[in-house]
């Protein structure tokens, strides 16, 4: 079935001579047919005449391992199976195979959306489309102005291979202390002649219960030099989840009561004040605990339901245009993208930061009339949370309407000369473009003072909130308001690149060639965002009248729009709850002409360019040693960065004026990589290097940023931000002990210098901010109907500085094989599998005893394990990817508790059966399992094992199954 791989004596050399003609091969690592091992490690000792004939997913893992074993530094690659035949629905689902990855999905949409690579975050990476740098994001990260990469945006069709680089090469873009990722677009040569493949399939997803198309095509056609390539893929799914959530940690009555901060000193007061239990109520009943007991207890910030349905479509095109002859090869390619995203949410529960039990007040939230909580039943499980009946509480409810849409567009220009036989020029120019807008638009309404339980004992997930009044009779619902915002986000690139590579034959023994070259990169990003809110609260609303003059409740419906969600088998569980219609929200309020018509927020607003100009050389040599090749690379890649900051500072009175600053600097990173083919089928290799990674332009951007509206909350740029620098060591040995199988070790270290962290001054009064207050939801901050904030009321300011150290130890095992020698029909079966240990030495989590817990953002160890099969027409493969449980905060907020992301198990498969040539069935499934995916605290000076309490974001996403035929003519 299309292209056939020969695993032979012969052939490991013809397929190395294919892959220079690949994309970015030029760019990646140029020398490498030149440091290819003089004798092929594939081949069985007994080797025949007869070639061994691979197909489909074993010839993809051959290609790739082949890749990996010619490669001198640390280097993995996937390679689609065949043109337009990626072995994966998402490029970021293949790359969880590789040792050291790991992949975070989106719940939202069940896909696979970023990765990180051993033990540092998605932004520590660099991916590259063709060697030339890209930037894009999606959902609900519009706005965050990251420099992480979406890799959701694109289909998988639009790809023919993923290279990632593991260790520094001085040709490959700086950027990523983690890693370089490079994404490889098909040409038409890559198969000569006219192909065309198809893909047509449904998408299901357990949690909606809906179906949606999938399709691709994708046509190539050689003619003489000329080649054509043409590609479009679109895809549709529905995906539903439900859960819990407390959104924002846990605190005591204790803890929430200390007296707040002076200014500049820090807040231990725990994760959200004020709070407070009334427990001199005379209602109050301590249940045979005494009232320290309860007083100490844990509540999280709310108690409530979520539960959201979103609808992705996503639409993308490839094209490719090459010329191709002896000396001269030129292409011109481009790719267009579109996903959007329609997300409706809805959360009901009861807020227990801000219960308001008695209206109207004007007292804080625990204070005066505002009292608080009264436990009437309550019980402390062994972890110390608090939990049973209250009076006094309030319920509050939200419908949450969220769009986003990004657009992708890239084109690239290259071509490479070989004007004699030891010298090769490559040039091309690049333009990519993605442009993200999303919304979030919600009505919030409540009913107060009223009697509660919560729960979790039954179901952690799905827990109990009960209460004597009906959730679903909108007319017991009040006090309604709004909450409207949207935001865009602008990344653009423009660079060119120049490489000269020379083979300048042999000296004192060995093999060498040399590579000189230089680049130009302006990134640009730009954030705006915009409040509709006031707009929409007092605008003249179709018929007449305004939100706050009309009867909002009679557009409330006794039911989620979707139906009732899922209650884990517990009855306790609201499955059901009054909402307002999204038509209410988006038609009838038409929350985006309130945010479109609103001014831009100035405060958040800024564009931000780097222009970096580099220059690199690499030296390459092959020198025989024992019964192999030593293989080298050195090189040094200098780097000018220059950044140009244009955004607003407040003026007074809540004006901001426009505001420009301008830095640089500039980085000299050597690299050193070596690797020896001891014998033919055994090989170690090292690297050492320096990298950077730049700081996040939120970080270094923004003027004063408001992350959350209903918090006294910001967070200040600082232009002077540094990269941070990492030197990092490298080494494995691999041992290739038959064909397409391989048993490998590596070890790997990287110590980083000026890494940024966030210092944070607390009790900023809020006339020092020169804010506006209607930047604020002020009647949340306040506690207040008149909603006014005082000129001293206390706010958080954060910035991020230079100040942080952090080093990386890791182990890294991966093992491949194809089990031939097992007899018929066991003979099609293959395994393959990879395991990461990290070690962390920096960035501190310390509790009030001074225990000291390393906080990474990423797992301690995650493993990989593939089982296929694969024997005539019929194809299997499952695949079982785990990481560990990742703490993602350093900072104590007083109650000693170190928020992790719990431990996560994904189950996928893949089942196919080959008609003919041109016809293949396929089943493909993801996250078979439904693995609970959630967030929770835990204290590590107490009993482990608080995963089972004190959750957050604790979600099911259902399982997603895609079944149709594919093939190609």
């Amino acid at each position: 079935m299309g292209r056939s791989l020969f695993i032979g004596m012969a052939s490991a050399h013809a397929i190395a001579l294919a892959l220079v003609a690949a994309p970015a091969a030029a760019q990646t690592e140029p020398a490498a047919s030149a440091a290819a091992p003089a004798s092929d490690p594939q081949a069985p000792a007994d080797a025949t005449s007869e070639d061994i004939v691979v197909t489909g997913f074993r010839r993809s893992l051959a290609e790739g391992l082949e890749l990996k074993r010619e490669a001198i530094g640390v280097r993995d690659s996937i390679v689609a199976e065949d043109i337009g035949k990626f072995p994966e629905a998402n490029v970021a689902e293949s790359l969880q195979r590789i040792p050291g990855i790991f992949l975070s999905r989106d719940g939202a949409s069940n896909e696979g959306q970023q990765i990180s690579i051993r033990g540092l975050g998605p932004s520590f990476s660099v991916t590259t489309i063709n060697g030339a740098p890209v930037r894009t994001t999606s959902t609900g990260g519009v706005g965050n102005s990251s420099r992480t990469f979406n890799f959701d945006v694109f289909p998988s069709e639009l790809f023919g291979r993923v290279d990632i680089y593991k260790s520094p090469l001085a040709n490959l873009e700086e950027g990523g202390i983690s890693g370089n990722v490079d994404l490889q677009t098909p040409r038409p040569f890559d198969s000569k002649g006219r192909v065309v493949r198809y893909n047509l399939a449904q998408n299901y997803n357990t949690g909606s219960g809906q179906i949606r198309p999938r399709a691709s095509l994708l046509v190539s056609d050689t003619v003489g030099n000329f080649g054509a390539l043409f590609g479009v893929a679109y895809a549709q799914n529905v995906n539903e989840r439900s859960g819990f959530q407390s959104t924002g940690g846990y605190n005591s009555t204790t803890l929430a009561t200390r007296p707040a901060p002076t200014a500049g000193q820090p807040d231990n007061r725990g994760p959200f004040t004020p709070f407070a239990l009334d427990l001199d109520n005379p209602a109050a009943n301590f249940s045979g605990l005494t009232r320290d007991q309860i007083a100490g207890a844990y509540l999280p910030r709310f108690y409530r339901v979520f539960t959201s349905s979103n609808q992705r479509e996503r639409l993308g095109f490839v094209g490719s245009l090459q010329y191709k002859s002896d000396r001269f090869e030129a292409s011109v390619d481009g790719i267009y993208s579109r996903v959007t995203d329609v997300n409706d949410e809805f959360t009901f529960g009861v807020p227990v930061r801000n219960t308001r039990t008695t209206r109207p007040t004007t007292s804080l939230p625990g204070r005066g009339t505002n009292s608080g909580l009264i436990p009437v039943d309550v019980k402390i499980d062994k972890y110390n949370n608090l939990y049973g009946t209250f009076d006094n509480s309030s319920l509050l409810t939200e419908s949450f309407y969220r769009n986003a849409e990004t657009e992708f567009r890239y084109g690239i220009a290259r071509a490479v000369w070989s004007p004699t036989d030891t010298l090769k020029i490559s040039a091309q120019g690049n333009i990519n473009k993605s442009e993200a807008f999303s919304s979030g638009n919600r009505v919030v309404s409540n009913i107060y003072s009223i009697r509660t339980t919560f729960d979790p004992t039954v179901n952690v997930s799905y827990p109990t909130i009960s209460s004597p009044v009906s959730f679903t009779n909108p007319r017991n619902f009040t006090d309604p308001s709004l909450g409207f915002g949207s935001a865009r986000e602008l990344d653009q690139q423009k660079s060119g690149r120049l490489v000269a590579t020379w083979d300048a034959g042999e000296f004192a023994g060995a093999e060498w060639s040399a590579l000189v070259g230089a680049s130009y990169i302006s990134s640009v990003k730009e954030i705006e965002r915009r409040d509709g809110t006031s707009i929409a609260r007092t605008r003249t609303l179709p018929g007449g009248g305004t939100f706050a003059t009309i009867d909002v409740f009679s557009h409330m419906v006794p039911f989620l729009p979707y139906g009732a969600t899922r209650d884990g088998g517990n009855a306790g569980y609201p499955s059901q709850f009054a909402t307002f219609p999204r038509a209410f929200v988006m038609d009838y309020l038409d929350a985006n002409g309130a945010n479109a018509a609103a001014p831009v927020q100035l405060n958040s607003k800024f564009r931000a360019e780097e222009r970096v100009k580099a220059a690199f050389v690499e030296t390459n040599m092959k020198l025989p040693l024992g019964q192999g090749d030593l293989r080298g690379n050195f090189g040094m890649r200098y780097a000018k960065t220059e950044t140009i900051i244009d955004n607003y500072a407040p003026t007074g009175g809540g004006a901001f004026g426009p505001r420009q600053r301008r830095g640089g600097y500039d980085n000299w990173l050597p690299s050193l990589s070596l690797a020896w083919d001891i014998t033919p089928k055994v090989l170690v290799r090292g690297s050492a290097g320096k990298t950077i990674t730049r700081s996040a332009l939120v970080d270094i951007a923004s003027g004063i940023a408001i992350p959350n509206r209903f918090n006294p909350d910001v967070t200040v740029g600082n232009p002077n931000l540094r990269p941070q620098v990492a030197t990092q060591y490298d080494f494995s040995a691999e041992w290739y002990f038959q064909p397409a199988s391989v048993l490998s070790i590596g070890a790997f270290k990287k110590s980083l210098r000026d890494t940024p962290q966030s210092v944070t001054i607390y009790g900023v009064p809020f006339s020092t901010l020169q804010l506006s207050q209607d930047l604020f939801d002020r009647r949340s901050i306040t506690g207040s109907d008149t909603g006014t904030i005082a000129p001293d009321q206390p706010f958080t300011v954060t910035t991020v500085q230079n100040i942080g150290t952090l080093g990386l130890k890791g182990l890294e095992i991966a093992y491949q094989q194809n089990l031939t020698f097992l007899p018929a029909p066991f003979d099609g079966l293959g395994v393959l599998g990879s395991f990461t240990k990290v070690w962390r030495d920096g960035n501190d989590f310390v509790t009030s005893k001074g225990t000291r817990v390393s906080i990474g953002g990423v797992p301690d160890y995650s493993y990989s394990a593939t089982a296929f099969y694969e024997k005539g027409p019929f194809a299997i493969r499952g695949s079982w990817n785990y990481r560990a449980r990742a703490a993602f905060s350093s900072t104590n907020s007083g109650n000693d508790q170190i928020a992790y992301t719990a431990p996560q198990g994904f189950l996928d498969a893949t089942v196919s059966y080959r008609l003919n040539d041109n016809f293949e069935l396929r089943v493909d499934a993801l996250n078979i399992t439904n693995t609970n995916l959630y967030t929770y605290y835990e204290n590590p000076d107490q009993p482990k094992g608080n995963g089972s309490s004190r959750r957050d974001n604790s979600f099911y996403n259902g399982t997603t199954i895609a079944f149709g035929i594919r093939g190609k003519f």
